[in-house]
């Protein structure tokens, strides 16, 4: 009774056995397209193979009942030759792990270059759209302006001189609005002078509104980076504080810029009323602004860590190698 009970345990697990094993065999086989033939994958897809035959040797002796001398050398020497491919093809499959990590490298690489392209590209539609804003209609602004000046001696009727002021007050404004939308397209101060001088004159222009009340630090008053880090970082503290701004509800603002050996940090808190970052995961609700400026930040190989809680402000780190 008990040889039966056994003989039927082992019977049903051969035959799962060589089920499992033909199903991997043929999955593996699958895959070698993927791998583009390599030898690993070739070896470690036959010793499958094998291991199915083996099984179904076994499975044949079984039926058998007392299996002959070369089915046993035979059942053997396929372990033994089924030892070997998995061996090898576990020595060559490091191959196979190297080509695919060069791959994900290659991948970031291309990643990064389109995206510094697309930045590029914004950057020099900024300055050429400024350039053309100050250098073609600032000067016809300016030609008008003049010529209401002239007028000025002429006009004896009091409506018409009020008419005049008004006039040139607005073409001042229109000046002066121009004048803004060029710097903020691409603020000259940060090309000439450097991040922390631009960052400095933004947050002053700020504060002149009176919207939020902004305090920046630096100890970089003297110091540039590559130009590329600098446009990342400003176009950062731009966009969070338009977004404290606007969003937040916040009354002060928070920023200091510094350089600490080989790094460069930029440190941002607001007081406003916060939110619930684990929304942000969700790609519904998930800002651009917010977005772009880990994208952005990638690019110059910096950390963007963003923290916020509901009633507690908003804070951000960037961090980068100078």
């Amino acid at each position: 009774m008990y040889d039966n009970t056994f003989s039927m345990v082992r019977l049903i697990a051969l035959i799962i056995s060589i089920i499992l094993q033909i199903i991997a065999a043929v999955i593996a086989l699958r895959f070698m397209k993927l791998t583009k033939y390599r030898l690993s994958w070739i070896l470690l897809s036959l010793s499958f193979v094998f291991m199915s035959v083996r099984s179904i040797i076994q499975l044949f002796e079984f039926f058998r009942g007392t299996p002959s001398y070369t089915w046993r050398m035979i059942d053997e020497w396929t372990g033994v030759l089924v030892s070997i491919m998995i061996i090898t093809g576990v020595v060559l499959i490091r191959e196979l792990f190297s080509s695919l990590k060069r791959a994900e490298t290659d991948r970031v690489r291309s990643e990064k270059r389109v995206i510094n392209a697309i930045i590029n590209t914004e950057e020099n539609e900024r300055k050429r759209f400024a350039k053309d804003l100050h250098d073609g209609l600032g000067p016809i602004l300016s030609t008008v302006k003049m010529s209401l000046s002239s007028l000025t001696d002429r006009i004896n009727d009091q409506s018409g001189s009020v008419i005049l002021n008004n006039t040139t007050h607005l073409i001042n404004e229109a000046i002066n609005t121009i004048k803004d939308i060029s710097n903020n397209l691409s603020p000259h101060v940060l090309s000439n002078f450097g991040l922390a001088s631009a960052i400095s004159a933004f947050t002053t222009k700020i504060n002149q509104t009176r919207a939020v009340e902004i305090e920046f630090k630096s100890n970089m008053e003297e110091y540039r980076l590559d130009n590329d880090k600098e446009v990342v970082i400003y176009r950062a503290v731009c966009e969070l504080i338009n977004n404290s701004i606007l969003h937040s509800g916040a009354s002060r603002i928070e920023i200091e810029l510094n350089k600490h050996q080989k790094f460069v940090t930029l440190q941002f808190y607001d007081n406003g009323r916060g939110f619930d970052t684990s929304k942000l995961s969700r790609e519904d609700t998930k800002g651009m602004g917010l977005s772009n400026i880990e994208t952005r930040v990638k690019t110059v190989e910096g950390v963007f860590i963003l923290e916020s809680t509901p009633g507690k402000g908003t804070s951000a780190l960037i961090k980068l190698i100078e």
